[in-house]
């Protein structure tokens, strides 16, 4: 239970229509498997202790009976169990037969949640056996326990605040309302449901979809357990389609009519975090009941997959997809602003690396959207003291290809003039060499669109952004950021996206060229062989990781430790645990010193969930300390 991961399992054991003792057997030989595999919830079938399909029998006092026996049974070997079982079973209480899910830990009947909706149409008819449960937990005694009976009760662990758990049956998934969307205004992080489905062509799909629509809906974790084999055939078969989504993601599934269990780890603490940010999202616990249980905490490795590129989609078609939908979010964005500010022409500098080469694409495409000429874009290189032949040359092959104009103004003397002004060395390659030359770019680029008419189109992107690897007033500052949503992770794949799908054999092979060049700004001179010696990654980090910490920082607000402990995870095998932390730690630096570069940002299209615009989802302090963070940072050893 360590950073708010709880690992659950929805299980569907084989049965005996009506052989409460056999069920029995089945239920807590799983529950030892499950506690043995560290998990710590286990939710089983509806009426798993007789089996769903006991129809009549169900009014048979012996049949009853029997699964209140067998109930005890469950209690006693829980007791040494380490974790929570959810068990379903007929309860007579008052004259009538209720639908219920036992929810037990440590050898405690923690309550009884009865079904609420009874279907009665088509296969079923549960009104004929059952009465609808009462949403006010009543007192009642079952399996010689007192406990409580009603829907709307939570269930709260008391070492793991973040897992608050509500329960609902089968049908009440299916109603206009669920219950479920009470439990989780009324605080529950996770829902199980007890349920007996049975299988009918194309169901399977639309379950999947219900199940994580509701997971994504509410916020919450839901564990959805099926019936399977062993139900009697008679009229329906079940399928064993055991399901586990997280917040609209299907974490895991037992394929129908497979080995009948789902296991996967739940992020309880990310799901209170969305909560927190959802302003939507508004509680209201009125009416309910919470019962405190306690489970040991133990340390948990993660079987989850965690995505090192959390920006970049691992499918191929989905990944081409989202490509072209940012492309044409970001050409439509600078059209309209094209239009709008009635320019002449979007002016841009090309330095044939990759932030350069997307704002370009972008801004052909934004050409297309409104009618004009690719000729209407300027695209300048700016050769200074690192211009390399190969840039140089990627950069005018680039243009040629799309159809704009390339112009080519060399600013070296200009710089050298500046730099006499301030008494700068020629020879002293500190901070002031290389911010010099930038601002000189962005001083050429301004006063081009100036005089002709145009509109300044920004090159930088995200992750530059968040580093804050831009100079002040120099790249850092254009009339329209194209790229400041992308991720650089997702730049470079939607470049290969472009090569890949062009049809243009000089367009695809100078992107191929410009995706093999290392990122640099070319500030520095270049080595004696004419190759690139300032080399980003070398100095600020690999962009997969920090893209990874942006993601988690930004989109989830998670702390320093908790992304450590996922980025073992998703970088196990590729990165020490040691680097993890040293660029961690240059994360945060960067991230919280950077922040007065962000907070006067030219516009730019938001592109995905996560964007630094103060005018958008990010707004900090330039002023703030990052001394909490840090110290947490300083904190993780191995």
């Amino acid at each position: 239970m360590q950073y708010g991961f709880l690992r659950c399992a929805a299980f569907s054991p084989a049965l005996r229509v009506a052989d409460c003792d056999y069920n029995a057997d089945q239920i807590i030989a799983a529950m030892r498997q499950a506690a043995g595999q560290g998990v710590q919830l286990l939710c089983l079938p509806e009426l798993c202790l007789t089996g769903y399909t006991c129809s009549d029998l169900f009014l048979q006092q012996t049949l009853y009976q029997g699964a209140e026996a067998a109930l005890a049974r469950i209690l006693a070997e829980s007791r040494g169990c380490p974790l929570v079982v959810l068990v379903g079973l007929p309860v007579c209480q008052g004259g009538k037969l209720y639908n219920c899910a036992a929810v037990v830990a440590g050898g405690r009947l923690l309550g009884l949640v009865p079904k609420r909706h009874l279907p009665n149409y088509g296969e079923f008819y549960e009104h004929r056996h059952f009465a609808p449960g009462p949403r006010q937990p009543v007192a009642v005694t079952v399996a010689g326990q007192p406990t409580r009976m009603g829907t709307d009760q939570l269930f709260v662990c008391a070492e793991m605040p973040e897992l608050v758990l509500g329960v609902e049956i089968c049908e009440d998934l299916w109603a206009p309302v669920p219950p479920s969307c009470a439990h989780a205004l009324a605080g529950a992080t996770l829902v199980c449901n007890l349920s007996a489905s049975d299988e009918t062509v194309g169901k399977a799909a639309y379950r999947r979809e219900l199940v994580a629509g509701q997971s994504g809906r509410l916020l919450c974790g839901y564990v959805y357990a099926d019936a399977g084999h062993g139900e009697s055939t008679t009229d329906m078969t079940f399928a064993g389609h055991d399901l586990i989504a997280e917040n609209g993601a299907l974490l895991a599934e037992a394929a129908p009519f497979g080995p009948g269990r789902a296991a996967t780890e739940l992020d309880l603490g990310r799901l209170v975090q969305e909560r927190v940010r959802s302003t939507t999202f508004v509680p209201d616990p009125a009416g309910y009941e919470t019962v405190p249980f306690h489970l040991q905490p133990v340390e948990l490795t993660l079987t989850r997959p965690f995505s090192p590129t959390p920006f970049v989609p691992a499918d191929d078609a989905a990944r081409a997809e989202r490509c072209e939908l940012i492309l044409r979010i970001q050409a439509e964005g600078l059209a309209k602003r094209l239009e709008h500010t009635r320019a002449a022409c979007a002016v841009l500098g090309i330095s044939g690396g990759l932030d350069s080469c997307l704002a370009l694409l972008a801004a052909v495409r934004a050409c297309r959207v409104l009618g004009r000429s690719t000729r209407d874009i300027v695209a300048i290189t700016m050769p200074c003291f690192g211009t390399t032949r190969r840039t140089r040359s990627n950069a005018e092959l680039l243009c040629e290809a799309l159809g704009v104009q390339f112009v080519e103004i060399n600013i070296a003397e200009t710089v050298k003039s500046h730099f006499a002004d301030i008494g700068q060395q020629l020879t002293d390659y500190d901070v002031t060499f290389e911010n010099g030359q930038a601002r000189v770019r962005t001083l050429e680029l301004m006063d081009y669109a100036n005089k002709h008419g145009g509109l300044v189109v920004g090159t930088g992107d995200l992750s530059e952004l968040a580093l804050g690897w831009a100079t002040y007033n120099g790249d850092h500052m254009s009339m329209y950021g194209v790229n400041a949503g992308v991720p650089k992770t997702l730049v470079r794949h939607i470049v290969r996206y472009v090569a890949d799908s062009c049809g243009d054999e000089s367009l695809q092979k100078v992107l191929l060229d410009i995706l093999d060049t290392p990122v640099s700004p070319e500030l520095l001179p270049a080595a004696e062989d004419g190759t690139i010696a300032q080399q980003t990654e070398q100095l600020v980090g690999p962009y997969e990781l920090h893209d990874f910490y942006l993601y988690y920082v930004l989109r989830l607000g998670f702390g320093p430790a908790k992304i450590y402990h996922i980025a073992k995870a998703a970088f196990a095998g590729r990165y020490e645990p040691k680097v993890l932390l040293y660029w961690l730690r240059s994360f945060y630096r960067r991230f919280f010193a950077q922040q007065f570069k962000r907070s006067c940002l030219p516009d730019g299209p938001k592109v995905g969930s996560v964007t630094l615009s103060p005018r958008g989802d990010w707004r900090m302090p330039s002023d703030a300390c990052s001394a909490l963070w840090l110290a947490e940072v300083d904190a993780l050893t191995e």
